[in-house]
């Protein structure tokens, strides 16, 4: 298995597999990296679940996780779990399913299981993260407010962390001029912090979603909010940092962008302001500099934005044709290369790629070689 997340080779998962990627999600310790060594070695995740400590031991789990995995196995059945979740509004993505966030699925770090109150549509995978200081000045509300308008009018997803100060004020802009916003948590999706956010959390769940990578029922604690920065980053093709000071946690979130292949814009600030240390840091670093909103349209190709993101909506269904769009996420391939690598014969291959280029879901850039729309 390759070193990011399953992809749309996998198969859906029954419900007694789904209970276990559920179980081992309530284990801490449990990451991506160490779930994926335990569906190399046991297959499948159930089997994984009802392994013995020795031999998830044997599987390279620290003593200390394989017990953290028994002592859950014995105190939580996350079938009942999961079936007490979808009850209240939760759904649970997995990395088998389709419409676990494509921009998310070829990260390393993707969570295997995301929990999420709302809905995510396909034109979310056109999104821009905005984030900054919880102590913004009048400036930095401003700016958050004017970028996060003009993404919304243009048919972008804004993408925050629904804390307080420009994660907070970039998600009502998007609302209120009729967008989509997600907010990602460093708590359960049904614990909302800070607790003054219940209404705008509500607002979200109506006009986008809540995400977490955290359980149902968690509490927030400092941690968790450094891990769920890599995921705002992530969903978004584009990072703005309105401001920053020195030691922000966007700062984190722009780290991540950077690794993640993202593009990273900073708000130019007074050179004797402390919420604008961070973004001067980041000019230095060579992050672009934000100047006006539209700045931002060269990265989302707005005149052609509306015709892509119907173009999204005609998501493949077929398997084959998931499994070829999988595979042109990224850089372009050429149709021997596709071949290859999914074992399929050239004229199936051919014939796939030509109706999905007259879908909109693929496009042809050079001979025999093409890339997913919007990739």
């Amino acid at each position: 298995m390759n070193a990011q997340a399953p992809t749309a080779k996998a198969t859906p998962l029954t419900p007694d597999e789904r209970a276990a990627w559920v179980g081992f999600s309530l284990v801490k310790g449990i990451g991506p990296a160490r779930f994926r060594g335990l569906l190399q070695v046991f297959g499948r995740a159930a089997d994984a679940w009802r392994a013995s400590q020795a031999d998830l031991e044997a599987a390279g789990l620290p003593a200390a996780v394989a017990q953290a995995v028994v002592r859950t196995r014995h105190r939580v059945d996350p079938a009942e779990r999961l079936a007490a979740w979808e009850q209240a509004g939760i759904r649970v993505l997995t990395w088998q399913d389709a419409d676990y966030p494509e921009r998310l699925r070829p990260l390393p770090q993707a969570p295997p299981v995301l929990y999420v109150r709302g809905a995510l549509q396909p034109r979310d995978a056109w999104a821009a993260a905005i984030v900054g200081t919880r102590k913004m000045t009048g400036y930095g509300r401003r700016v958050a407010e004017d970028v996060a308008t003009y993404l919304a009018e243009q048919g972008v997803t804004v993408v925050s962390g629904l804390a307080r100060g420009i994660d907070g004020v970039a998600h009502r802009a998007a609302l209120q001029a009729g967008g989509r916003t997600l907010a990602v948590l460093g708590s359960g999706v049904d614990v909302v912090y800070p607790p003054e956010h219940r209404p705008l959390a509500a607002a979200i769940v109506e006009q986008g979603a809540l995400l977490s990578e955290f359980p149902p029922g968690t509490r927030p604690e400092g941690p968790h909010f450094p891990r769920r920065n890599r995921l705002i980053s992530g969903l978004a093709l584009a990072v703005v940092v309105v401001e920053a000071g020195e030691r922000s946690g966007a700062l984190i979130t722009a780290t991540f962008a950077a690794e993640q292949g993202r593009e990273v814009f900073a708000v130019p600030g007074s050179i004797y302001a402390a919420t604008s240390q961070g973004t001067l840091w980041l000019l230095q670093q060579g992050a672009h500099v934000l100047r006006k909103p539209e700045d931002l349209a060269a990265v989302f190709d707005m005149p052609r934005l509306p015709f892509r993101q119907q173009a999204r909506q005609q998501w493949p269904t077929d398997p084959t044709e998931r499994l070829l769009w999988q595979y042109l996420q990224g850089e372009p391939r050429h149709v021997d290369e596709l071949c290859a690598e999914t074992g399929l014969p050239a004229a199936q291959v051919s014939a796939l790629l030509t109706l999905m280029e007259l879908k909109g879901l693929v496009h042809q850039v050079g001979p025999m070689t093409f890339v997913a729309a919007g990739a």
